[in-house]
């Protein structure tokens, strides 16, 4: 059942044409997001290669950044950053939870959601550009690290709120079912290997463990504020709290290389 529940993790946090190679159950998409790190090891992983092969064929850093950033969006089809949009649309433009809810279930973007996504993107971009510079040789744990552990703090949120709105309102027809222990040891494995194997200078891995709080701080404060605009959490939840998540270590992270 863990294989199944893997791969429907990859197809679902991903645009691999898995599903045409192996069918799962429906109910495997339930505990997708226990193991969300895993994919991450995918995700992270390419936009190390893209980075560094763009490195090697002579592109300036931020033309490498980009085409990391960009290889990530299309390896997910912009899930994550498609969630960004509605939850800042949601809460930014709806005052009750009923609005809140209404707004996030639109497809349309509004003006918090085109200007969050931008300024988004420009903190994530810029805060990678600098600390690449600062990582000469091993820029790859940073694409790594940022993406698997922020993709474990995140997944906590089903463990810590209940679904917002009823299963059936759900964009994917189904809820996420909160993690056994088994599920729970697995999803913390994977986010926690790039901080495991960290094979930069001691000082550098240092303000890496460092900023790891970072993420779990943030994710703490997401679901403390979801629970009292909308009593629980979304699908589009789970994807802004990534992002964020993500943000955080990346500031966090040039906040500490700043003042070491």
């Amino acid at each position: 059942m863990m294989v199944k529940d893997i791969i429907a993790a990859f197809i679902f946090f991903t645009r691999l044409p898995l599903g045409r190679i192996r069918n799962v159950p429906a109910d495997s998409f339930r505990r997708v997001v226990a193991y969300w790190p895993l994919t991450g090891l995918l995700t992270g992983g390419v936009m190390s290669a893209v980075y560094l092969s763009a490195v090697y064929l002579g592109f300036h850093a931020v033309i490498a950044v980009l085409l990391a950033f960009t290889g990530r969006l299309l390896l997910t089809g912009a899930l994550h950053e498609d969630g960004l949009a509605d939850f800042l649309d949601g809460f930014g433009g709806g005052r009750t939870r009923e609005e809140t809810l209404a707004i996030m279930k639109d497809s349309h973007t509004g003006s918090f959601g085109a200007l969050g996504l931008a300024l988004y993107v420009l903190l994530w971009t810029g805060s990678v550009l600098i600390l690449v510079h600062r990582l000469k040789g091993d820029e790859y744990i940073l694409f790594l690290t940022c993406d698997i552990w922020s993709k474990w703090c995140a997944s906590q949120i089903v463990n810590m709120l209940p679904y917002a709105r009823k299963e059936e309102e759900s964009k994917i027809k189904s809820t996420y079912e909160r993690m056994s222990p088994a599920r729970f040891v697995a999803g913390l494995v994977s986010g926690m290997l790039p901080l495991a194997y960290m094979p930069v200078s001691g000082s550098a891995s240092v303000l890496f463990l460092a900023g790891a709080a970072a993420p779990l701080i943030a994710m703490l404060f997401l679901v403390r504020y979801m629970k009292r605009r909308i009593r629980g959490y979304t699908g589009d939840c789970c994807g802004a709290v990534f992002l964020f998540c993500e943000l955080s270590y990346l500031l966090t992270l040039n906040c500490l290389w700043t003042f070491s």
